[in-house]
């Protein structure tokens, strides 16, 4: 009777092991790093709602001849003001709208001034600009 045992060997289990030690080592750094092009991408993202928004009303105060009206025209003369203009009326908790520059007259309807949205992770600060326009003044 002729018997024959099937599997595998020590050398080959070592190699499959050792294989996936090297993919390891090299896979991981790289997930590691996306969780900063995540919080990049957030605050793109919110910066672009925050820019869009500024327009919108723009436009619906321009509609109104710049007079104040509930779901029109809000009036808005800084980057800060922009937290009215967003979805719940304020800008999301962790982020924070500044300016980024000096508008020459914010009370000027259309003028375009510098902002950016930032937010604070640990000791990491990510910044995202975008144009703000001031209406309804």
């Amino acid at each position: 009777m002729n018997s024959r045992q099937t599997g595998f060997t020590m050398i080959e289990l070592i190699v499959v092991i050792v294989i996936l030690g090297i993919l390891a080592a090299v896979a991981i750094p790289r997930f590691v790093n996306m969780s900063d092009d995540a919080e990049k991408a957030a605050v793109a993202g919110v910066a672009g709602a925050a820019g869009s928004a500024m327009t919108l009303n723009y436009s619906g105060c321009a509609l109104t001849n710049n007079v104040v009206t509930t779901n029109k025209c809000i009036q808005v003369s800084t980057c800060a003001g922009v937290g009215a203009l967003l979805q719940g009326g304020v800008v999301p908790a962790p982020y924070a709208a500044a300016a980024s520059g000096a508008w020459l007259t914010p009370t000027t309807n259309g003028n375009v001034g510098g902002c950016q949205i930032t937010k604070t992770v640990g000791s990491t600060i990510y910044a995202a600009a975008f144009s703000g326009m001031s209406a309804g003044n």
